[in-house]
């Protein structure tokens, strides 16, 4: 089978923020353990990708999509001579920059920070990445995962995707879908597309969202029933059409597939009326907790001992935050809606369930009792 070979110049992709010496692991490898080391990536599993907090263990979280979309993407990528270490480490960073709840907490932020140019998870991940991991280190990546994880978002029908031919700066991109500047990279942008749509049909029949039988006969009967017989049928089409023409692409007929169960997704279970009443919740946690650390950052500013003396562990934690980042705000003259965007993105959906139970229900008071007093 052809080996594919990637535009840019080998040093290039192998580039880090910050040079340093690499070891016995190779620089892509070395930069999975930098990603699954992290907070951030920990986070995942307890960030949902379509159902709200659910209470069942075996619906799909990001962690595991994360891991779906990295064993998808190295099948593909063994394949063509491609480099698995590059397009694993990729697939593992590049959901660091969701929000909670999903693409409803997404669109949220979206309008919350539209002053501040937006939110969109895929840029965000980059300022994960380099700047707010590791305590504000940052996780020092390669170019070729950085860029995997900024490029990783495109178009939702995509039906074929080349690498680009040149190096971009990375922190400057505000435009939406540019293509990576790696077959790897472009690999699990078609891979994040394959790995969702059977498994979120799959969680939906199991909550009694869909009924199979709803799902169009064309679909189960070419695509396939369950989720493992949807993605063996793509990646091997994604194969067989990208050994014909080059580019990472789909045959007509299952790039129509694809799309007619993107479609069926969203009127059943995406826009569902249950899911649309979730989001709506979901978009009223978010608002509040925006607001009320705003109001919060407004009052004590930068004076982190202020924060301490608060009666709201939310608000505590917060200061706790401010200080820890208070080097990288400071620097880059960070406005009050971005750095309370950037606390509210990292919670996980039941943290943010338990900030907004703190903020509106106190703590208890805590009572010194005389030893005795409650003996009979």
């Amino acid at each position: 089978m052809e080996t594919l070979k990637n535009p840019l110049k080998p040093e290039i992709y192998t580039e880090r923020v910050r040079p340093r010496e690499e070891d016995i692991r190779g620089p892509y490898f070395r930069d999975q353990t930098a990603i699954i080391h992290s907070m951030p990536f920990r986070r995942l599993k307890h960030k949902t990708q379509v159902f709200f907090s659910p209470d069942n263990d075996h619906v799909c979280t990001r962690m595991e999509h994360t891991l779906h979309v990295a064993t998808i993407a190295s099948a593909i990528c063994r394949a063509f001579g491609l480099d698995v270490d590059l397009a694993q480490a990729i697939a593992f960073g590049h959901d660091l920059g969701h929000a909670p709840f999903g693409h409803r907490g997404e669109e949220v932020l979206q309008d919350l920070l539209k002053d501040q140019g937006g939110f969109h998870h895929e840029l965000y991940a980059l300022r994960v990445v380099d700047q707010l991991a590791n305590d504000g280190a940052g996780l020092n990546l390669t170019y070729g995962v950085r860029d995997g994880i900024i490029c990783h978002c495109g178009e939702k029908y995509e039906k074929e995707i080349s690498p680009r031919w040149d190096k971009v700066e990375l922190e400057g991109i505000k435009k939406l879908g540019i293509y990576p500047a790696s077959y790897e990279g472009a690999i699990v942008r078609m891979a994040d597309k394959v790995s969702y749509l059977g498994r979120d049909l799959e969680d939906a029949i199991r909550a009694g969202l869909v009924d199979e039988d709803q799902v169009p006969s064309g679909i189960k009967q070419k695509l396939g029933r369950k989720n493992g017989e949807i993605i063996d049928t793509l990646v091997k089409d994604i194969i067989t059409q990208t050994q014909r023409t080059g580019r990472i692409s789909l045959s007509e007929e299952n790039h129509q597939l694809m799309k007619a169960l993107y479609d069926f997704n969203m009127k059943n279970i995406y826009t569902s009326p249950p899911l649309e009443e979730y989001g709506l919740f979901s978009e009223k946690i978010l608002r509040t907790l925006f607001e009320e650390l705003t109001s919060v950052y407004d009052r004590c500013g930068e004076d982190h001992e202020r924060y301490d003396h608060d009666p709201v562990p939310l608000f505590r934690r917060f200061g706790r935050h401010l200080d820890k980042y208070s080097q990288i705000y400071r620097k880059e003259k960070t406005p009050a809606p971005v750095i309370v965007g950037d606390y509210i993105a990292g919670m996980t959906d039941d943290y943010a369930l338990k900030c907004i139970h703190e903020v509106f229900i106190p703590e208890p008071l805590k009572f010194d009792i005389p030893r005795g007093m409650h003996e009979t």
